[in-house]
Order: structure tokens, then sequence, then C-alpha cells
């Protein structure tokens, strides 16, 4: 917008029009803010080469200025950003101290900005140089890292050697997915690394890459990495303790874990019933002191060799059993009793016209088994059957009945 001044303003400014330019800012200048004070440009524009299709501006500002756009507005896509600068360009230059042009953002460039920050050999030395400086900034506590694995699927379409692959999905099994497995501060929740692998790749062995990410990032011992049931396996839990840390995690009921969790249960049931489990109490909404839960724990002996060392340590098995969660299981169990109950005696249907009955006590056993096995319930009911029978007569042949007529008896199967 353009505005005629007086004499008296352009004495002052020296022009005779006064130009006003106005552009809808909303949090880009807070992003960019936060951004510029981690540093992002300075670590981007250190380990990205230039590009013979890079401008004047550099890659670092680019980053900048793109991720700004794509948390204000929620868009990812490189084919609107052009647009957007040309209706940003004042403030995103006053913000930056850059001059900034729409064609320092177009579609080709964004493009060999992502190639790089792809590529292993620079987002990991990015990766972490940044987390040095998050770290300074905010004087972050580290005890804690979680690590875990989610899939992201969608209708893309397929390579062989891609990213976006078939693999188990806990979304769509319809749909191709790529995989990423990172680790974070807890409970902050922030990233400290990133593996972005294809989706038919298993979680068990993107553990190990991450863990190391992680401990080179950090560069700290006596870290306590929680992870579900894949971090369990042998091999990560050796590597864990190899590097003078520490592992949390649910033991799953698969190879000698499923022989000994019976043993370990009675144990539990015969300790409670002693009064020895170690009981654990949380306040409530109200404020009042609630048990929550009790258990037990114990100690086993793990040793293995790595890189030509041998390495032992002591490993704790604690078993808990939640009362909230021991409460859900036995309504299951109660519902599911009825539900085999219910099931089993309409296997025996009261004779008539459309019951359909079991003549075979083999038959009937076998169907009674596939109920409790559906309602996972085998062992639990007990069940008994009579076999119950009928004798008819009948004349042999068409035609009445007379005191000479041959007749015969068939026995009819009533109810089990």
């Amino acid at each position: 917008m353009k505005a005629k001044l007086d004499e008296q303003l352009q004495s002052i400014l020296g022009t005779d029009e006064l130009i006003i330019i106005t552009e809808r800012v909303d949090d880009v200048a807070l992003l960019i803010g936060q951004m510029m004070k981690m540093g992002l440009q300075e670590v981007l524009d250190k380990h990205i080469p230039s590009h013979w299709k890079q401008r004047k501006l550099s890659w670092g500002w680019t980053a900048v200025i793109w991720l700004a756009y794509i948390l204000s507005e929620g868009d990812h896509r490189k084919v609107s950003m052009e647009r957007y600068i040309k209706g940003m360009q004042n403030t995103l230059t006053g913000l930056t101290g850059q001059e900034i042009e729409p064609l320092d953002c177009r579609s080709d460039r964004l493009s060999c900005l992502l190639k790089y920050l792809s590529k292993p050999k620079y987002w990991q030395k990015i990766e972490e140089e940044l987390n040095k400086k998050t770290i300074e900034v905010y004087k972050l506590e580290v005890q804690t890292i979680r690590c875990d694995a989610t899939t992201i699927s969608g209708h893309n379409q397929l390579n062989s050697e891609g990213l976006i692959q078939f693999g188990h999905s806990k979304d769509d099994p319809n749909l191709p997915q790529f995989k990423v497995m990172v680790g974070s501060l807890d409970p902050l929740g922030m990233l400290k690394a990133t593996e972005v692998v294809s989706g038919e790749q298993a979680d068990d062995v993107l553990y190990i890459p991450v863990i190391k990410s992680v401990d080179e990032s950090l560069n700290q011992t006596n870290l306590l990495y929680v992870g579900d049931c894949f971090i369990r396996a042998f091999d990560i839990r050796l590597h864990i303790v190899g590097q003078s840390n520490h592992y949390l995690c649910p033991l799953p009921l698969t190879g000698q874990t499923a022989f000994d969790m019976e043993t370990w249960i009675d144990d539990g049931v015969r300790k409670d019933l002693e009064y020895q489990l170690e009981l654990i109490f949380r306040n409530n909404e109200k404020g009042e002191k609630t048990l929550i839960a009790g258990g037990y724990e114990f100690e086993r002996e793990q040793s293995d060799r790595q890189d030509g060392k041998e390495i032992t340590w002591t490993e704790r098995v604690l078993l808990i059993k939640s009362l909230v969660h021991a409460e859900q299981q036995s309504k299951g169990l109660e519902k599911r009793l009825v539900t085999a109950i219910k099931k089993i005696k309409a296997l025996t249907p009261e004779p008539g016209r459309g019951s359909l009955q079991i003549t075979s006590k083999e038959q009937l056993n076998e169907a009674i088994e596939k109920v409790l096995t559906e309602q996972r319930v085998t062992g639990l009911v007990t069940v008994e059957s009579e076999k119950q029978t009928e004798s008819v007569i009948r004349y042999v042949a068409k035609g009445r009945g007379s005191k000479n007529r041959q007749q015969q008896s068939k026995k009819y199967v009533i109810q089990f």
C-alpha cells in the first residue's frame, strides 16, 4: 500500500510516498529464532557441501526457512515453498538478515538438500553436533533412554530398492510402509538418535545401531535403556552391558522363559499367601495411599564374550502382580468360562425338527475341545456326558401293518 506524505514528513523521511507491506507472520519469527538459538543453520552449513545448483542463500538458511514453514503451516510439500516465499519475502529477509528470493526455495533445490540429509555420512555428524549443542543449551540430565520403532504407511509407489516396502504392519497390512527407530530422552521425549529403514526390516536388528548412535552422541555410561520385548534379545543386552550401561524390558513368553514362568508364578503365589511380596503403593486422585501392585525379584548370572572379552553381569528379574491388571484378567476369564459353557451346551440341543444331533462320542469330545481351545479355558472346565438313545419299531416295506408283517427296530440318539 502506498500513502502520500505531508511536507513535514517528506522532509524527515526524504520521500513523498510511504510504502506499507503487510505480511502474516504468525509463529514463523519464534520458530526461526529458536532454530537460530540452536545454531541449526551453522551446523548444516558446516557439514553439507555446496552444490552447483546452490544460489546465494546457504543450505542451512534454506533448511531453517523450510522447517519454519512446515511447522507453521503443517505442509511438507516442496512445490508450495516458492509461492510461500513470495508472500513472506520481506519478513524472512528481516528475520534472517539474508537476501531471500523465491528461487532459493525452488523444488529442485529442496530436493538437493533432502538428498544430502538422507546420507548417513552427513546426517550422523549433523545429529551428533546438534545433540551436543542442545544438551549444553538446556542442561538436560541424561539418565534414561527409551528405544522404540514405528511404521508409517501410505499409498506409495513401490521400488525394489526403495524405502517403501511391504512388511509386518500394525496399521494396514495392505499398504507399503517405511520404519523409523528412535532413541529419546525420558521423560522429555527429546530425540537423540533416529534410524529410518525400509518397511520390511525386523525391529530387533535396529536396536544396536540406534543405541550406538546414542552412546557416541552422549559419550557417557550408566545409561538405562528402556524398550519393549525386542530389546530383550541376548545380543542386544550383551551390547548394552558391554558399554557399561543398563537395560529394562519385559520378558516375552518364548524360549526358556516360557518354561520357567510357571515356576516363577507359583513362587509368587506362595509368597503372596505367606505375605512375603513387596507391596507398591501410590496416591490416587484423592490423595489417598492405595495399593496398586505386589511382587518379588531374584537375580541370575549372565555371561558371554564380546570382541574377545568375557563379559559377566548379574541380571535382576522382577515378577510384578498389578492389581488392576489382575482384576481385568479375572473378569476376562469369567466371561470366557461363561461363553465356553454356553457353547458346549449348544452342542447337544433338545431333540426336535431342525436339531442336529451328534451321534459319536469322539465327535462330541472333539467339538468340546475346540470350544475350550477357542476360549482359552482348557483344563478349567470339566465336561461329563451321558448318551441317551431311543428305539423305534417300524414295519419293513410299504403298506399296512399286520400280525405277520415283518418288523425292524432302529435306535436313535436322543441326546448326550
